[in-house]
């Protein structure tokens, strides 16, 4: 029996091959509806999927790195990914919720407020993935500083590291002003004494008094401190400067090994409990039908689908015999990347997790309320509280 592992999936429009909006099952008239997240959500909690992460940037989706393209033929647009969470938050039960947002050129104030309120919103079940935006066009939004543009072969360049190491500082400082917000309301701090005419102990909110090089917040948050006490913070990682990064902030971190040597590698370099590789999958009752599915939207895309992740394309058992060697170098998950959307989603929840039931490496029933309960990591102490004298 293979140790159980952890499965999430990374939904993004219509899928994530460019063309998946042409794909004869998928829904391009309901992309910004409500009720077309909720029922991906739906189905990736029929298959007790950890949880699922919701893509979101700062810049219209495009073909080119350095800025806005000219094509007409791929899905542009999204709805906001924190908020999409908090509508399918109430009208789902256990599956976790882990909305994308950009720290660069945003405010974590906002962001502990938002991700705070999706936690009481879903009960217990709400993640944050952690963007860093290096984009000249994304910047150009905000006009309150210059990135410059560079082509994703120049990231080894000194002066391109150089701006991702500032930008990287600065989201190390982000999430450090997110947590102490978190922690800022102590858990008993909401008397709601009637009779006495208590609703707070004004004692047990503290200011965090953060000042940093980039920031300076006093505090205390306006919302009390999240059901999990620290709802999860998840980070995508593919190089030196972001690794660092993910290890000294991230709960979860998603990374894009190649194969099983490369994920052992990868995995001897994050000193954190979840890493979770990342995989683009098209999912078939044949090996053969999922490489047509491909090409055919290859062929309508104009150009072979590349991704920074590994790209998949078999049956889910053959599915299942990846995870599980990978698994072995020390993963303790994966994020499936559906290409089509909802086809391969819904592959994932009626082949691949019945095909790891039955090897005995997959739950068969949600075994905890919380997401952090369901990876297994404890609910924090707040740092502000302290510690009872023995």
């Amino acid at each position: 029996m293979s140790r159980p592992l952890h499965l999430a999936v990374a939904l993004d429009g219509a899928g994530w091959h460019p063309a998946a909006w042409r794909d004869p099952a998928a829904q391009p008239t309901d992309l910004f509806t409500a009720r077309y997240w909720l029922d991906l959500v739906r189905e990736a909690e029929s298959g007790l999927l950890d949880f699922v992460t919701i893509e979101d940037s700062l810049a219209l989706q495009s073909s080119r790195f350095d800025g806005p393209d000219e094509r007409t033929d791929q899905v542009r647009g999204r709805l906001d990914a924190v908020l999409v969470a908090s509508r399918v938050a109430p009208l789902t039960r256990h599956i976790g919720l882990v909305p994308t947002a950009t720290v660069t050129h945003t405010e974590p104030f906002h962001i502990a407020k938002a991700i705070a309120t999706l936690d009481y919103v879903s009960t217990g079940r709400a993640g944050w993935r952690v963007q860093v935006s290096g984009r000249s066009s994304e910047a150009g939004h905000f006009g309150r500083r210059t990135i410059p543009v560079f082509r994703p072969a120049d990231v080894d360049l000194p002066e391109v590291r150089d701006v991702f190491r500032e930008l990287f500082d600065e989201a190390e400082d982000f999430v450090e002003v997110v947590r102490r917000l978190w922690d800022s309301w102590e858990d008993d701090a909401e008397i709601r004494d009637v009779a006495t005419g208590r609703f707070i102990d004004r004692d047990k909110l503290h200011y965090i008094d953060f000042v940093g090089e980039r920031f300076s917040v006093k505090g205390p948050s306006i919302t009390p401190r999240p059901p999990q006490g620290q709802p999860l913070v998840t980070a995508l990682a593919h190089a030196d400067i972001p690794y660092r990064f993910a290890a000294h902030n991230a709960d979860v971190v998603y990374v894009t090994p190649r194969d099983e040597n490369d994920a052992e590698a990868i995995v001897g370099r994050l000193p954190v409990f979840h890493v979770f590789a990342d995989l683009v999958v098209f999912l078939a009752e044949t090996r053969a039908a999922a490489r047509d599915a491909r090409a055919r939207l290859d062929d309508l895309d104009g150009t072979p689908f590349t991704s920074d992740a590994t790209v998949f394309a078999g049956t889910p058992a053959e599915l299942a015999d990846l995870l599980l060697r990978w698994q072995s170098a020390g993963l303790t998950g994966f994020r499936l990347r559906p290409a089509r959307l909802p086809t391969d989603l819904s592959a994932i929840t009626g082949g691949l997790v019945p095909e790891l039931q039955a090897r005995g490496a997959f739950r068969r029933a949600y075994e905890a309320p919380t997401l952090r309960g369901l990876l297994g990591l404890p609910r924090p102490a707040n740092r502000y509280v302290e510690a009872p004298v023995a």
